[in-house]
């Protein structure tokens, strides 16, 4: 290892948040408003009612792909959650919809944080290029976080062209009333330590499949038998949000990548998912499929999962259980190690962590690998996205919290055989936050939620100050040789 500083070529690129993209949320007053709001709207007078309807669909609808479903949508519910009966005129239920909607700017404050993966399709790509996706964690009011995407190119000489971002943006919708396993239910309940016999006799009477419906429907039927009405609606709750958490997104054939977005659906997010890390995995069988991990916010607790594409019709989002499914920056191996899918972890907020398991989803084996040991990262130290396979080991990208909250880059080669094995590690940054990168939302930051390897070329997309996106380019042979 030398101390001699590896070089790093900024390009002059940058993702900026753009406060005009924006997606149609559901907004929710309160039952009693709601209740005073519809009935005003069903005062008016039929031509005032189609008059205006008009007005709003010819000013959201070009921006607002799909409006007229999701103004159904909402409509449907206020109505259900108000406990009010449905309205027979469409127009009404239509501008009813639309008074429980709201447009949301969900990236007006912050594009930062991205992963860079390479993408399956790469026909006509220009010799020596190489055709990526990208996921950026976008941030609106409120704090709210959601996952945006981008594709792009690289060239043979390092030059990045992403695709623009249109205005029309369409958010995933979740796959409704899914299917569960009934064994795989209980046991998944059972890892996380939620037992109760209340929970047999719920899933006893039911089907070896069974959808969230009858799920919902069963938890109803016991609630007037069960004589602990607080018990009751504890484990209830629970089932609940462990069916809810669980969910299969439709993935819509005609989008363009980047102009969706993965917006929270389950309670388990509500509050935000952040930090994807984008891996694209080689299985056993040689067969592809891509992986992000991400943390859930529901405002008061984090929570690890993984979304799965592993066609081009669903995606599926998973909890990640086990002791060590846990804290922030799960990162995933892009192929299993001797056997195992593995993972880079820090399970203790602290230092970096090797997990392996026989399951994709659950986590229950770890060996510490990496402890702060440089002034720049004394505070803590994480994965800045998976580690990328080179000829004389695993290449782990490393983010360093030093004095005042000071976010820095380093690296780290790991066995290729053995990773939790370390035989290499930058004793100083590779990168740091320049002058220039130091103001944002959160100051003094650059991080990476992963990079790429392309033409002896390490690619680094970061975050500044969690506020907008750079690319940096680092000679792979050079770092190599001051990790080795």
């Amino acid at each position: 290892m030398t101390s001699e500083p590896t070089k790093v070529k900024r390009l002059p690129i940058r993702l900026e948040p753009d406060r005009r993209r924006t997606i149609t949320r559901f907004f929710w007053p309160g039952p009693e408003r709601t209740a005073k709001i519809i009935e005003r709207i069903k005062h008016l007078p039929p031509e005032r009612v189609s008059e205006l309807l008009n007005e709003i669909l010819d000013q959201f609808r070009p921006v607002n792909p799909g409006l007229e479903e999701i103004l159904m949508e909402n409509y449907e519910k206020a109505i259900e959650q108000a406990g009010l009966p449905y309205e027979r005129d469409f127009e009404i239920r239509m501008l009813i919809g639309a008074y429980f909607s709201m447009e949301y700017s969900f990236e007006s404050a912050a594009l930062f944080n991205p992963s860079m993966v390479p993408a399956l399709d790469q026909a006509n790509v220009p010799e020596g290029s190489l055709r990526f996706i990208m996921s950026l964690r976008a941030v609106g009011e409120g704090h709210l976080s959601s996952i945006t995407f981008r594709r792009g190119t690289i060239d043979s000489e390092g030059n990045i062209t992403i695709n623009p971002a249109s205005l029309q943006v369409r958010s995933y919708k979740r796959k409704e009333n899914r299917t569960f396993e009934k064994s795989e239910f209980k046991s998944n309940l059972e890892e996380m330590t939620i037992k109760d016999p209340l929970i047999d006799s719920i899933l006893f009477e039911m089907p070896d499949s069974f959808t969230f419906l009858h799920l919902q429907q069963k938890i109803e039927y016991y609630e007037h038998k069960y004589h602990d009405n607080e018990a009751f609606q504890k484990i209830s709750r629970l089932m609940l949000w462990m069916a809810q958490a669980e969910y299969k997104i439709i993935l819509e054939e005609d989008a363009r990548l980047e102009d969706m977005v993965l917006f929270p659906i389950s309670e388990t997010e509500s509050r935000g998912m952040e930090d994807m890390r984008l891996v694209r995995f080689t299985d056993d069988d040689g067969s592809v499929r891509y992986y992000g991990t991400y943390t859930a916010y529901n405002g008061y607790q984090i929570l690890p999962q993984l979304l799965e594409v592993a066609d081009l019709r669903h995606a599926s989002v998973y909890i990640m259980r086990g002791q060590y499914a846990q804290n922030k920056g799960m990162a995933m191996f892009p192929h299993k190690i001797n056997g195992k899918y593995t993972m880079i972890g820090r399970t203790d907020g602290e230092n970096i962590y090797l997990l392996q398991s026989d399951s994709i989803d659950y986590w229950n084996t770890a060996e510490q690998i990496i402890q702060p040991k440089y002034d720049w990262e004394f505070v803590q130290i994480g994965n800045c996205g998976s580690p990328l396979l080179t000829d004389v080991g695993w290449l782990l990208l490393t983010h360093g919290v030093g004095p005042m909250r000071k976010y820095c880059i380093g690296a780290v080669l790991l066995d290729k055989n053995n990773p939790t094995k370390v035989i290499g590690q930058l004793n100083g940054p590779l990168l740091s936050p320049t002058d220039e990168e130091r103001s944002g939302y959160v100051p003094n930051v650059v991080y990476s939620c992963g990079g790429l390897i392309h033409n002896d070329m390490l690619v680094i997309p970061y975050g500044i100050s969690d506020a907008a996106t750079g690319f940096a380019i680092v000679s792979l042979d050079e770092l190599l040789q001051n990790l080795t």
